[in-house]
Protein backbone atom coordinates (compact mmCIF):
# COMPACT_ATOMS: atom_id res chain seq x y z
CA UNK A 1 0.00 0.00 0.00
CA UNK A 2 1.34 2.96 -0.97
CA UNK A 3 2.11 5.96 1.51
CA UNK A 4 1.48 9.88 1.20
CA UNK A 5 2.60 12.55 3.54
CA UNK A 6 -0.72 14.67 3.98
CA UNK A 7 0.26 16.86 7.10
CA UNK A 8 3.65 18.78 8.51
CA UNK A 9 4.03 20.76 11.69
CA UNK A 10 6.99 23.10 12.93
CA UNK A 11 7.62 24.17 16.08
CA UNK A 12 10.07 27.10 16.62
CA UNK A 13 11.71 28.67 19.46
CA UNK A 14 11.13 32.31 20.52
CA UNK A 15 14.35 33.02 21.15
CA UNK A 16 16.93 33.58 18.17
CA UNK A 17 21.08 34.03 18.37
CA UNK A 18 22.41 36.13 15.57
CA UNK A 19 25.67 35.45 14.44
CA UNK A 20 27.33 38.70 16.24
CA UNK A 21 25.81 37.62 19.20
CA UNK A 22 27.35 34.59 19.48
CA UNK A 23 30.39 35.27 18.16
CA UNK A 24 30.80 38.46 21.19
CA UNK A 25 29.78 35.94 23.59
CA UNK A 26 32.14 32.89 21.90
CA UNK A 27 35.31 35.99 22.17
CA UNK A 28 34.87 36.50 25.85
CA UNK A 29 34.89 32.75 26.39
CA UNK A 30 38.40 32.17 24.45
CA UNK A 31 40.15 35.12 25.99
CA UNK A 32 39.13 34.30 29.18
CA UNK A 33 39.92 30.56 28.84
CA UNK A 34 43.40 31.91 26.95
CA UNK A 35 44.10 33.85 29.57
CA UNK A 36 43.53 30.95 32.39
CA UNK A 37 45.43 28.69 30.67
CA UNK A 38 48.39 30.76 29.77
CA UNK A 39 51.28 28.94 31.64
CA UNK A 40 50.25 25.91 29.52
CA UNK A 41 50.04 27.54 26.67
CA UNK A 42 53.52 28.95 26.72
CA UNK A 43 54.75 25.88 27.95
CA UNK A 44 53.45 23.68 24.74
CA UNK A 45 50.79 21.41 26.28
CA UNK A 46 47.56 23.61 25.59
CA UNK A 47 46.90 25.52 22.09
CA UNK A 48 45.41 29.30 22.12
CA UNK A 49 41.64 28.95 21.47
CA UNK A 50 40.82 30.89 18.06
CA UNK A 51 37.69 33.46 18.37
CA UNK A 52 35.29 33.52 15.69
CA UNK A 53 33.96 36.21 13.40
CA UNK A 54 30.60 36.64 11.62
CA UNK A 55 32.56 37.02 8.40
CA UNK A 56 34.18 33.14 8.96
CA UNK A 57 30.56 31.87 10.35
CA UNK A 58 29.18 32.88 6.83
CA UNK A 59 31.88 31.82 4.40
CA UNK A 60 32.62 28.42 6.08
CA UNK A 61 28.77 27.48 6.43
CA UNK A 62 25.96 29.83 5.50
CA UNK A 63 24.39 30.46 8.77
CA UNK A 64 23.73 33.49 10.08
CA UNK A 65 21.18 33.08 12.82
CA UNK A 66 19.53 30.28 14.94
CA UNK A 67 16.84 29.64 17.21
CA UNK A 68 17.85 28.42 21.07
CA UNK A 69 15.42 26.98 23.53
CA UNK A 70 17.08 29.20 26.53
CA UNK A 71 19.33 32.41 25.13
CA UNK A 72 21.19 33.65 28.06
CA UNK A 73 22.71 30.47 29.32
CA UNK A 74 24.35 29.99 26.00
CA UNK A 75 25.38 33.49 25.61
CA UNK A 76 26.72 33.20 29.00
CA UNK A 77 30.86 33.24 28.12
CA UNK A 78 31.22 31.28 31.82
CA UNK A 79 27.99 28.77 30.77
CA UNK A 80 27.67 28.40 27.07
CA UNK A 81 24.97 26.07 27.50
CA UNK A 82 21.35 26.65 27.60
CA UNK A 83 19.52 27.07 30.77
CA UNK A 84 16.76 24.32 31.56
CA UNK A 85 14.79 23.70 34.38
CA UNK A 86 14.80 20.33 35.97
CA UNK A 87 11.10 18.85 35.43
CA UNK A 88 9.52 16.75 37.90
CA UNK A 89 8.57 13.21 36.62
CA UNK A 90 4.94 14.28 36.51
CA UNK A 91 5.42 17.22 34.44
CA UNK A 92 5.57 16.56 30.55
CA UNK A 93 8.94 16.31 29.63
CA UNK A 94 10.60 19.53 27.04
CA UNK A 95 11.00 16.68 24.21
CA UNK A 96 7.54 16.06 24.45
CA UNK A 97 6.26 19.05 25.11
CA UNK A 98 8.12 20.68 21.93
CA UNK A 99 7.18 17.96 19.49
CA UNK A 100 3.27 17.79 21.18
CA UNK A 101 3.46 21.70 19.44
CA UNK A 102 4.59 20.58 16.49
CA UNK A 103 2.33 17.69 16.08
CA UNK A 104 -1.11 19.89 16.48
CA UNK A 105 -0.07 21.75 13.61
CA UNK A 106 0.58 18.58 11.45
CA UNK A 107 -2.53 17.01 12.53
CA UNK A 108 -4.45 20.64 11.80
CA UNK A 109 -3.07 20.53 8.23
CA UNK A 110 -4.12 16.60 7.89
CA UNK A 111 -7.44 17.16 9.03
CA UNK A 112 -6.99 14.61 11.64
CA UNK A 113 -7.33 14.70 15.44
CA UNK A 114 -4.86 13.17 17.91
CA UNK A 115 -6.80 10.39 18.38
CA UNK A 116 -6.76 8.95 14.67
CA UNK A 117 -3.63 8.20 15.49
CA UNK A 118 -1.84 4.62 15.97
CA UNK A 119 1.80 5.18 15.59
CA UNK A 120 4.01 8.11 16.90
CA UNK A 121 7.59 7.62 16.08
CA UNK A 122 10.10 10.14 18.06
CA UNK A 123 12.83 10.64 15.22
CA UNK A 124 15.79 12.73 16.33
CA UNK A 125 19.61 12.93 16.91
CA UNK A 126 19.59 13.23 20.39
CA UNK A 127 16.92 11.95 23.17
CA UNK A 128 16.78 13.43 26.34
CA UNK A 129 16.45 10.11 28.23
CA UNK A 130 16.80 6.47 28.02
CA UNK A 131 13.60 5.08 28.69
CA UNK A 132 10.01 5.57 29.27
CA UNK A 133 10.23 6.07 25.27
CA UNK A 134 9.23 9.77 24.45
CA UNK A 135 7.10 8.93 21.93
CA UNK A 136 4.87 6.56 24.50
CA UNK A 137 5.24 10.04 26.42
CA UNK A 138 3.41 11.98 23.34
CA UNK A 139 1.08 8.99 22.72
CA UNK A 140 -0.41 10.24 25.89
CA UNK A 141 -0.19 13.89 25.41
CA UNK A 142 -2.06 13.77 22.37
CA UNK A 143 -4.56 10.96 23.24
CA UNK A 144 -3.58 8.53 20.17
CA UNK A 145 -3.79 5.07 20.19
CA UNK A 146 -1.58 2.21 18.61
CA UNK A 147 2.43 2.30 19.06
CA UNK A 148 4.96 4.49 19.76
CA UNK A 149 8.68 4.05 20.20
CA UNK A 150 12.16 6.19 19.49
CA UNK A 151 14.66 6.00 16.90
CA UNK A 152 18.13 8.02 16.51
CA UNK A 153 19.79 7.97 13.21
CA UNK A 154 21.46 11.44 13.83
CA UNK A 155 20.80 13.88 11.40
CA UNK A 156 18.89 11.47 9.24
CA UNK A 157 16.63 10.28 11.97
CA UNK A 158 13.73 12.04 10.67
CA UNK A 159 13.35 10.33 7.06
CA UNK A 160 14.40 7.19 8.48
CA UNK A 161 11.02 7.47 11.11
CA UNK A 162 9.53 8.40 7.46
CA UNK A 163 10.71 5.17 5.96
CA UNK A 164 9.40 2.88 9.12
CA UNK A 165 6.08 4.69 8.77
CA UNK A 166 5.71 3.77 5.12
CA UNK A 167 7.04 0.50 5.87
CA UNK A 168 4.49 0.02 8.96
CA UNK A 169 1.83 1.43 6.65
CA UNK A 170 2.75 -1.01 3.99
CA UNK A 171 2.60 -4.00 6.09
CA UNK A 172 -1.21 -2.61 7.55
CA UNK A 173 0.68 -2.33 11.32
CA UNK A 174 -0.96 1.77 11.22
CA UNK A 175 -3.48 3.99 9.31
CA UNK A 176 -2.11 7.56 10.67
CA UNK A 177 2.02 7.94 11.60
CA UNK A 178 3.22 10.69 13.00
CA UNK A 179 6.52 11.21 12.88
CA UNK A 180 8.33 13.72 15.04
CA UNK A 181 11.98 15.31 14.63
CA UNK A 182 12.49 17.36 18.97
CA UNK A 183 15.79 18.54 17.92
CA UNK A 184 17.37 20.62 21.48
CA UNK A 185 20.75 20.39 19.72
CA UNK A 186 21.90 23.16 22.04
CA UNK A 187 22.12 20.91 24.86
CA UNK A 188 24.87 18.66 22.86
CA UNK A 189 26.77 21.41 21.04
CA UNK A 190 30.00 22.73 22.15
CA UNK A 191 29.68 25.78 22.08
CA UNK A 192 33.48 26.63 23.49
CA UNK A 193 35.25 25.81 20.30
CA UNK A 194 35.15 27.88 16.98
CA UNK A 195 35.04 25.01 14.79
CA UNK A 196 31.41 24.11 16.09
CA UNK A 197 30.25 26.85 18.37
CA UNK A 198 27.64 28.12 15.27
CA UNK A 199 26.49 24.96 14.00
CA UNK A 200 23.33 24.17 15.62
CA UNK A 201 20.11 25.56 16.50
CA UNK A 202 16.96 24.66 17.59
CA UNK A 203 13.51 23.30 16.23
CA UNK A 204 11.13 20.65 15.91
CA UNK A 205 9.07 19.27 13.16
CA UNK A 206 6.22 16.36 12.62
CA UNK A 207 4.95 14.79 9.89
CA UNK A 208 1.36 12.74 9.28
CA UNK A 209 2.10 9.81 6.86
CA UNK A 210 -1.00 7.66 5.89
CA UNK A 211 -2.26 5.49 3.10
CA UNK A 212 -2.36 7.28 0.06
CA UNK A 213 -6.48 6.24 0.20
CA UNK A 214 -7.10 8.67 2.83
CA UNK A 215 -5.25 11.24 1.24
CA UNK A 216 -6.68 14.79 0.53
CA UNK A 217 -5.87 16.77 -2.50
CA UNK A 218 -2.31 18.63 -2.33
CA UNK A 219 -1.10 15.82 -0.29
CA UNK A 220 2.48 13.82 -1.23
CA UNK A 221 2.69 10.57 -2.81
CA UNK A 222 6.30 8.52 -1.19
CA UNK A 223 6.88 7.01 -4.75
CA UNK A 224 10.05 6.03 -3.30
CA UNK A 225 12.53 5.82 -0.50
CA UNK A 226 16.21 4.50 0.50
CA UNK A 227 18.13 4.49 2.73
CA UNK A 228 22.00 3.88 3.18
CA UNK A 229 24.50 3.68 6.09
CA UNK A 230 27.79 3.54 5.92
CA UNK A 231 30.34 3.64 9.23
CA UNK A 232 32.76 6.67 9.95
CA UNK A 233 33.71 8.28 13.10
CA UNK A 234 34.33 11.71 11.02
CA UNK A 235 30.83 12.63 13.47
CA UNK A 236 30.69 11.36 16.72
CA UNK A 237 28.97 12.09 19.97
CA UNK A 238 30.19 9.75 22.95
CA UNK A 239 27.29 10.68 25.64
CA UNK A 240 26.17 7.58 26.86
CA UNK A 241 25.07 5.60 30.25
CA UNK A 242 28.49 3.45 29.91
CA UNK A 243 29.94 6.98 30.59
CA UNK A 244 30.17 6.59 34.77
CA UNK A 245 31.49 2.59 34.47
CA UNK A 246 34.60 3.74 31.92
CA UNK A 247 37.85 2.88 33.67
CA UNK A 248 39.84 6.58 33.46
CA UNK A 249 38.15 10.29 32.44
CA UNK A 250 36.96 11.23 28.88
CA UNK A 251 37.71 14.62 27.42
CA UNK A 252 34.76 16.68 27.79
CA UNK A 253 34.51 17.31 24.00
CA UNK A 254 33.69 13.37 23.80
CA UNK A 255 30.70 14.28 25.22
CA UNK A 256 29.29 16.84 22.55
CA UNK A 257 29.15 16.75 19.39
CA UNK A 258 32.42 16.91 17.34
CA UNK A 259 33.39 16.22 13.61
CA UNK A 260 36.21 16.25 10.82
CA UNK A 261 34.06 18.05 8.72
CA UNK A 262 36.48 18.59 5.84
CA UNK A 263 36.56 15.01 5.31
CA UNK A 264 33.20 14.50 5.65
CA UNK A 265 32.13 17.06 3.08
CA UNK A 266 34.62 15.47 1.00
CA UNK A 267 32.99 12.04 1.40
CA UNK A 268 28.96 12.90 1.99
CA UNK A 269 28.50 14.90 -0.77
CA UNK A 270 28.99 12.24 -3.39
CA UNK A 271 27.20 9.31 -1.33
CA UNK A 272 24.04 11.15 -1.22
CA UNK A 273 24.28 12.52 -5.27
CA UNK A 274 24.90 9.13 -6.27
CA UNK A 275 21.92 7.73 -3.91
CA UNK A 276 19.59 10.29 -5.25
CA UNK A 277 20.51 9.49 -8.99
CA UNK A 278 20.24 6.23 -8.72
CA UNK A 279 16.80 6.47 -6.80
CA UNK A 280 15.30 8.23 -9.80
CA UNK A 281 16.46 5.71 -11.84
CA UNK A 282 14.95 2.92 -9.95
CA UNK A 283 11.84 4.38 -10.03
CA UNK A 284 11.66 5.56 -14.11
CA UNK A 285 12.38 9.50 -12.94
CA UNK A 286 14.71 11.64 -14.75
CA UNK A 287 16.68 14.38 -13.23
CA UNK A 288 15.48 17.04 -14.82
CA UNK A 289 11.79 16.32 -13.79
CA UNK A 290 12.45 17.65 -10.22
CA UNK A 291 10.33 20.31 -9.02
CA UNK A 292 12.31 20.73 -5.74
CA UNK A 293 15.51 19.39 -3.56
CA UNK A 294 14.71 19.57 0.24
CA UNK A 295 17.57 18.83 1.36
CA UNK A 296 19.87 18.38 4.88
CA UNK A 297 20.31 21.55 5.75
CA UNK A 298 24.16 21.56 7.61
CA UNK A 299 26.53 23.32 5.27
CA UNK A 300 25.70 25.86 2.14
CA UNK A 301 28.74 24.69 0.15
CA UNK A 302 27.20 20.64 0.73
CA UNK A 303 23.81 21.51 -0.56
CA UNK A 304 25.05 23.26 -3.58
CA UNK A 305 26.85 20.87 -4.84
CA UNK A 306 24.48 17.77 -4.31
CA UNK A 307 22.28 20.25 -5.55
CA UNK A 308 24.38 20.46 -8.70
CA UNK A 309 25.90 17.16 -8.87
CA UNK A 310 22.08 15.78 -9.33
CA UNK A 311 20.56 18.60 -11.72
CA UNK A 312 23.67 18.32 -13.65
CA UNK A 313 23.65 22.29 -13.63
CA UNK A 314 23.54 24.97 -11.55
CA UNK A 315 20.44 25.04 -9.09
CA UNK A 316 17.48 27.45 -10.25
CA UNK A 317 16.42 30.18 -7.13
CA UNK A 318 13.82 27.45 -4.69
CA UNK A 319 14.68 24.59 -6.67
CA UNK A 320 16.76 23.69 -3.52
CA UNK A 321 15.84 26.07 -0.90
CA UNK A 322 17.73 27.06 2.10
CA UNK A 323 16.50 27.64 5.51
CA UNK A 324 20.10 27.18 7.15
CA UNK A 325 20.66 31.23 7.10
CA UNK A 326 17.76 31.65 8.98
CA UNK A 327 17.65 27.77 11.20
CA UNK A 328 21.38 26.57 10.97
CA UNK A 329 21.41 22.95 11.55
CA UNK A 330 18.85 21.49 12.78
CA UNK A 331 20.16 17.80 12.69
CA UNK A 332 17.02 15.95 11.48
CA UNK A 333 14.38 18.29 11.56
CA UNK A 334 16.65 20.77 8.95
CA UNK A 335 15.01 18.89 5.66
CA UNK A 336 11.61 18.82 6.88
CA UNK A 337 11.53 22.24 7.57
CA UNK A 338 12.65 22.86 3.85
CA UNK A 339 9.84 21.06 3.12
CA UNK A 340 7.15 22.40 5.61
CA UNK A 341 8.31 26.07 4.33
CA UNK A 342 8.65 25.48 0.60
CA UNK A 343 6.21 22.81 -0.97
CA UNK A 344 2.86 25.10 -1.39
CA UNK A 345 3.39 26.22 -4.87
CA UNK A 346 4.17 22.25 -6.56
CA UNK A 347 1.44 21.42 -8.62
CA UNK A 348 -0.43 18.49 -8.81
CA UNK A 349 2.41 15.58 -10.42
CA UNK A 350 5.00 17.45 -9.52
CA UNK A 351 8.50 15.41 -8.15
CA UNK A 352 10.74 16.66 -5.42
CA UNK A 353 13.53 14.61 -3.50
CA UNK A 354 13.66 15.03 1.04
CA UNK A 355 17.25 13.67 1.74
CA UNK A 356 18.86 14.24 4.65
CA UNK A 357 22.52 12.60 5.53
CA UNK A 358 24.47 12.64 8.82
CA UNK A 359 26.25 10.85 10.62
CA UNK A 360 27.02 7.30 10.67
CA UNK A 361 27.33 8.27 7.98
CA UNK A 362 23.80 7.82 7.37
CA UNK A 363 21.53 8.84 4.14
CA UNK A 364 17.83 8.83 3.80
CA UNK A 365 15.82 9.70 0.64
CA UNK A 366 12.30 9.93 -0.39
CA UNK A 367 10.59 10.21 -3.68
CA UNK A 368 7.75 12.69 -3.43
CA UNK A 369 4.76 13.70 -6.19
CA UNK A 370 2.31 16.16 -5.12
CA UNK A 371 -1.07 14.77 -5.72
Amino acid sequence: MQSAITGTGLWVPEESISNQELVDSHRAAVEAWNAENAAEIAAGRAEARDASTDAWIVRASGIRSRYVIEKSGVLDPARQKPHLPLRAESELSVQAEIAVKAAHEALERAGRKGSDVDAVLVACSNLQRAYPAVAIEVQRAIGAGGYAYDLNVACSSATFGLQAACDAIGAGHTRCALVLSPEITSGHNNFTLREYHFIFGDACTAVVVEPEDRASAGAFRVLASRLLTQFSNNIRNDFGFLNSAEDGARPPGDLLFRQNGRSVFREVCPLVSELILQQLAEAGRRPDQLRRLWLHQANLGMNDLIAKTVLGREPKPGEAPVILDEFANTSSAGSVIAFHRSHDDLAPGDLGVLCSFGAGYSIGSLLLERA
